[in-house]
């Protein structure tokens, strides 16, 4: 199994906000929003393993600022880090208004994804290698990103999260 670097997931993805894509106020509904940022993030680590995805955890994801009617919306999605089965994926999204020529931060966001093999089940994924002063920032952060996911969800107990013992226990 070869390594891949976080540039070879990288993904960007553009939309249209339509009247269909709006709430009654103009502006895009979250639920479209995570829609699309669901699909980018399913191509970036499907780049990265070459086998089918299933997002398995979506973090907090916060609304900045709203994307109008009209506006183009542009998802970039890049792979932060492998593990065994899983990956982490961050998403930014930026909204556009093209006539005012006003680009802006709408979110940021984290995904998870395991890779199936053709039973189903989840399988080995490629180890992902950062490059850049960033990329090794957000590799390293991504084991306590991910401790907090299992802990939260329930997989994981609190004195098993080497990286955030000290946030849980005195």
């Amino acid at each position: 199994m070869h390594t891949k670097k976080p540039q070879d997931t990288f993904v960007m993805m553009s939309e249209l906000v339509l009247p269909n894509d709006t709430n009654t106020l103009g502006n895009l509904m979250g639920g479209k929003l995570m829609h699309w940022m669901d699909i980018a993030a399913a191509i970036a680590s499907q780049k990265h393993c070459n086998c089918p995805v299933v997002t398995v955890s979506v973090d907090n994801v916060s609304f900045t600022q709203p994307i109008q009617l009209g506006n183009l919306l542009t998802i970039e999605a890049k792979l932060t880090r492998s593990f065994s089965t899983s990956m982490e994926v961050y998403l930014r999204v930026w909204g556009e208004d093209l006539t005012a020529q006003y680009k802006y931060l709408s979110n940021e966001a984290y995904m998870t994804f395991v890779a199936l093999d053709n039973h189903g089940k989840p399988r080995k994924v490629p180890e992902l290698i950062p490059e850049t002063d960033l990329e090794k920032t957000m590799f390293d952060g991504a084991l306590r990103r991910r401790q907090l996911r299992l802990i939260l969800g329930g997989k994981m107990k609190t004195e098993d999260a080497g990286e955030l013992r000290a946030l849980f226990i005195k």
